[in-house]
């Protein structure tokens, strides 16, 4: 039983009757205060209606977002991830890794590895750059690699920006490139983002972890869906009639915190609950 590799790109995150927004080189958005936290997600299996005969989903994601637009934003996530199959196999997926992107999204450095019952089936390492004409992507791990993608390719903190201002600005839909240094590193995906109606302070009460903080029930949240998809050659036959890899949806805070996921890929779906939240002391820019 093959194991998709599970990416929690939050980072990428963010009425269909609002405008689409194709993706263009535009000034950081500062005005956009990300909290650094901590959060534990439990995952569990909501539906399976594919081929992979996917029976129970047990797991957890942490987490752990920190810095500001003058020192770059660093995150440090685990997904652990049981699967188990109608035929009474079951598969252990361990993914870490970290990234930093500085606060004008020209750089981004990143490092995964991922576990397949507890043996590495593959560990990525790299770096890339932004300049007025490209992104050079400069990898050492898995092997060492120099190329480049479109200018127009977004780094994950500075999607989710772009999104919150989008959203403030009740745009419904955006497409954006994003690069991540998912997989082997060498990925680009296009991704197609619905942002839905505003969810405004006190109309529906928190009832997980994030219920705790005053600060979050006073703040506007919108539901999201993100569908990533692979990157295809527009003179290609079938050009435009793609399905997606998967999506994840989930409500977004306007601080760039997320609750109520779910992860969807296409014969399978998991659930994946917010059971822990420490919001962090904001450091300022010196």
């Amino acid at each position: 039983m093959k194991i998709p590799r599970i990416q929690f790109l939050i980072l990428s995150v963010l009425g269909l009757a609002g405008m689409a927004v194709q993706a263009v080189a535009a000034p950081p958005t500062d005005k956009v205060f990300l909290a650094p936290h901590r959060a534990v997600y439990d995952l569990k299996l909501k539906e399976s209606h594919g081929t992979r005969g996917i029976e129970a989903v047990r797991g957890r994601i942490l987490y752990d977002f920190s810095g500001n637009t003058c020192e770059g934003y660093e995150l440090q996530f685990r997904q652990v991830s049981e699967l188990d199959s109608s035929e009474g196999k079951t598969a252990l997926s361990d993914l870490r890794s970290t990234t930093w992107e500085d606060g004008n999204a020209k750089t981004f450095r990143f490092n995964s590895e991922n576990l397949l019952d507890d043996k590495p089936t593959d560990v990525v390492d790299g770096h890339a750059e932004r300049n007025t004409q490209t992104v050079a992507v400069d990898l050492s791990k898995p092997t060492a690699k120099k190329f480049t993608v479109s200018v127009s390719a977004v780094f994950p903190t500075e999607h989710m920006r772009r999104i919150i201002i989008a959203a403030r600005e009740g745009k419904s839909i955006l497409e954006f490139p994003v690069y991540d240094g998912s997989d082997n590193g060498e990925k680009l995906y296009s991704t197609l983002t619905v942002i839905g109606q505003p969810i405004p302070p006190g109309s529906k009460p928190l009832d997980d972890a994030s219920a705790k903080f005053a600060e979050l029930a006073n703040l506007t949240r919108w539901p999201v869906t993100i569908s990533y998809f692979e990157q295809q050659d527009e003179k290609a036959e079938h050009a435009g009639e793609q399905t997606p890899v998967y999506a994840i949806s989930f409500e977004l805070f306007e601080n760039g915190i997320s609750r109520a996921l779910t992860l969807d890929y296409s014969d399978f779906v998991i659930k994946g609950d917010m059971t822990s939240l420490d919001i962090k002391k904001s450091k300022p820019c010196q």
